[in-house]
């Protein structure tokens, strides 16, 4: 009796799926989701949260807006409302993407956090483990994209630090730190602008720069940075558009090596490519260097219970500690099949923009470290591939069935042929 009650259970628990399984809500699970229904393609997507788009509305500060003009951030098939600014805020974005979800009747599973996945060749199927359901399907879209996890480093002595310790993942906005002494470890885009919000609130942010990075201004000439770049690109030479860009940074913001902040020799545009990492886009952090609000100090040597000390040999002490240093693709610790993905950084092995399609039924959408624009590439490249295997999946089905109603239905058969030679009487 009690082996058949867990067998029913274990039953009830399995779920098929009769489109693709999509990993994850956010912009890119969604926009894969949405390509796959203008093909009449039905899709599962599986969120750990309890809300779409849970990076912008669980994990970002409150000041955030969009780095690059809304025609690059929009998903396929539906644009931004017209009367949005230029440069959406966060809350614009999720409302945005709140109704991109409710315009292609996209309904997560939501609190449904994918323990494991993997590839069944037996059956040639994909099986995805929940705490709660096993979902099976021929495909899996991979949607959990380049930013999943907050990736906090490792540095000496950071344990007996007796302040605050956050990543900016949990950090809302300098109104929590007003009048401190605040260690910015991280000078990317998100160390920039959590540092200027800082000193809206009088605290005092020292910002760590360990290795070179570029910084531009986000627009140039009154045009966006980067679409200027992208219309120089259908051109000319990737490397002569880094030429360009970085000539008029520094005729508008000026040299910032004395500022601390060192460039790399490769080129932002080229860097990014190669690497993902983005090139700041000033929105004032920078004026605020010049005027000595934002500290800019070298690499931590190591934390003291007061502050930190750093490899130039000084010492300060701070109130807290916010980590700017990013994020990370999480797969390697739940995708167990194939090795389409790489086992340290969780990146596709084939780089855009062939890195969409891993085999065997398996997908990855969002990472291509091109933001939202390769978002929308892939999610349009994957609802072509399997719209045309399920098409032929389907071809096969009708004609099955067609077989079979032959084979078993003799009797409608005949009755069909009878009453075709009652016509042809009929009609002499």
């Amino acid at each position: 009796m009690g082996s058949g009650k867990e067998g029913e259970e274990k039953q009830s628990r399995c779920v098929w799926v009769h489109g693709p399984i999509i990993v994850g809500a956010g912009p890119s699970g969604l926009a894969a989701s949405a390509c796959l229904s203008e093909h009449g393609v039905p899709s599962l997507i599986l969120e750990k949260s309890d809300c779409i788009a849970s990076l912008w509305q669980i994990r970002t500060y409150d000041r955030l807006k969009l780095h690059l003009p809304k025609q690059f951030c929009e998903l396929p098939l539906y644009g931004f409302p017209e009367d949005f600014p230029k440069y959406p805020t966060k809350q614009q974005f999720i409302s945005y993407m709140e109704s991109y979800a409710s315009h292609f009747s996209i309904r997560p599973r939501f609190k449904q956090e994918v323990q494991t996945a993997y590839f069944d060749p037996s059956c040639e199927l994909w099986k995805v483990q929940t705490k709660d359901f096993e979902y099976i399907s021929r495909w899996l879209i991979v949607a959990t994209g380049e930013n999943a996890e907050p990736v906090i480093p490792e540095i000496l002595g950071i344990e007996r630090f007796r302040g605050r310790v956050v990543h900016t993942s949990v950090y809302k906005s300098g109104s929590d730190f007003r009048n401190q002494r605040v260690l910015v470890v991280g000078c990317g885009n998100s160390g920039m602008e959590v540092s200027l919000d800082l000193c809206r609130y009088n605290a005092k942010p020292h910002m760590v720069v360990r290795n070179t990075v570029h910084v531009l201004s986000r627009e140039m000439f009154g045009l966006s940075t980067f679409g200027v770049a992208m219309a120089l690109l259908k051109w000319l030479p990737l490397r002569l558009v880094d030429k360009f860009l970085l000539l008029v940074a520094n005729f508008t913001l000026g040299k910032t090596e004395h500022l601390g902040l060192r460039r790399p020799k490769t080129g932002p545009i080229e860097l990014k490519n190669a690497t993902g990492k983005t090139p700041v886009l000033d929105v004032g952090a920078l004026s605020q260097i010049r005027s000595g609000k934002i500290k800019v100090m070298e690499g931590v040597r190591e934390i003291t219970r007061n502050g930190a000390k750093f490899v130039d040999g000084k010492e300060k002490e701070f109130d807290s500690i916010i980590f700017a240093t990013g994020y990370k693709s999480n797969v390697p610790s739940w995708l167990k099949s194939g090795d389409f993905f790489t086992p340290d950084g969780g990146m596709p092995k084939t780089p855009f923009p062939n890195g969409w399609n891993g085999g065997d039924g398996l997908y990855a959408v969002g990472f291509t470290r091109r933001g939202l624009l390769g978002t929308a590439f892939d999610a349009a490249k994957i609802a072509g591939d399997i719209a045309q295997q399920w098409r032929t999946l389907k071809d096969k089905s009708n004609l099955c069935n067609t077989h079979c109603i032959l084979r078993r239905s003799p009797w409608q058969k005949n009755n069909h042929l009878l009453k075709e030679r009652e016509r042809e009487r009929n009609r002499c």
